[in-house]
């Protein structure tokens, strides 16, 4: 059974209790994506503070180890996230890890993050296992939007381009979203907001996944980087308004910005990712995540 929403917007650090000082430890278990966004850019390095970036990958069996080293350095830490490097349902390594620390860490908020290709076959699943909150980006719910932003997607042994992707993903991520949420969990959504393509389409994004039940939603700048490194990023005055506008229809999470896949510590205070992961140099200052 999920983790009450009260006791989730009160510890999870990612969802207002950031001022409160609490704490999350993100486990770089999902290796494998099975979408070609163009601004994605996955690596494994040290420092890089972007979304999809970690300093190793580790074994679902390795999970709780770190979560107990992490706990030393972090005594205030409330959630387990797994948002990456790849996509957390493109590989059964996400819902294998968060059966291990529910049963050892049952107290732990479970925190996953995914593109949502896979979630209407693995909704019942991911009930299941009992994952608290939900983030699922949605980038359009416009197909000919969707294909400007996503090569291809990799969907039951075979790859779909185009608008025709772009109607599987965003149907899947639709009835997933209403899947989930009927249970329960907490479900917010991600938008990258891409100048000059899904810019003007936010209040339809916004309006469409508040109808199929999530109840935060979160706009990213876009970091110009591979396809759309062309890309201007989005002005602050760019994405207030796109937030304005979202707010019209739901509850906007306005504090997030881009996190690694193996951030470790409280938001916004400290990280020791280098600490716990061992091969990650010290950086200054971490974000939450999306």
């Amino acid at each position: 059974m999920a983790i009450d929403q009260e006791t989730v917007f009160r510890e999870h650090p990612c969802f207002g209790a950031c001022k409160n000082r609490k704490g999350r430890i993100h486990l770089p278990v999902a290796p494998g994506c099975n979408i070609e966004c163009r601004f994605c850019d996955r690596r494994i390095n040290e420092d890089a503070q972007v979304p999809g970036n970690t300093s190793k990958v580790i074994k679902p069996e390795e999970a709780c180890g770190y979560i107990r080293k992490a706990l030393e350095f972090v005594p205030d830490l409330t959630t387990v996230g797994i948002a990456g490097p790849g996509d957390t349902l493109a590989t059964p390594f996400a819902l294998d890890t968060f059966r291990l620390v529910k049963k050892e860490f049952p107290n732990l908020i479970r925190c996953m993050s995914t593109n949502g290709l896979l979630l209407n076959d693995k909704a019942d699943e991911v009930i299941d296992v009992g994952i608290d909150t939900l983030t699922v980006t949605v980038n359009a719910v416009d197909p000919e939007i969707e294909a400007m932003i996503n090569a291809r997607i990799f969907y039951h042994g075979k790859t779909y381009t185009g608008v025709e992707a772009a109607e599987i993903l965003i149907h899947n991520q639709l009835e997933g979203i209403r899947k989930v949420a009927k249970s329960g969990t907490l479900v917010k959504v991600n938008t990258v907001l891409c100048p000059g393509i899904n810019d003007n389409h936010i209040e339809d994004v916004a309006a469409t996944v508040r109808e199929a039940g999530a109840i935060i939603y979160n706009i990213i700048p876009l970091i110009p980087q591979n396809g759309f490194k062309d890309l201007p990023a989005p002005t602050p005055k760019g994405l207030a308004i796109a937030q304005e506008q979202a707010g019209v229809f739901i509850n906007v999470f306005k504090h997030c910005a881009h996190c690694r896949a193996d951030a470790v510590g409280v938001p916004g205070v400290y990280d020791v990712g280098s600490q716990i992961y061992m091969d990650r140099i010290r950086v200054k200052e971490t974000f939450s995540h999306g």
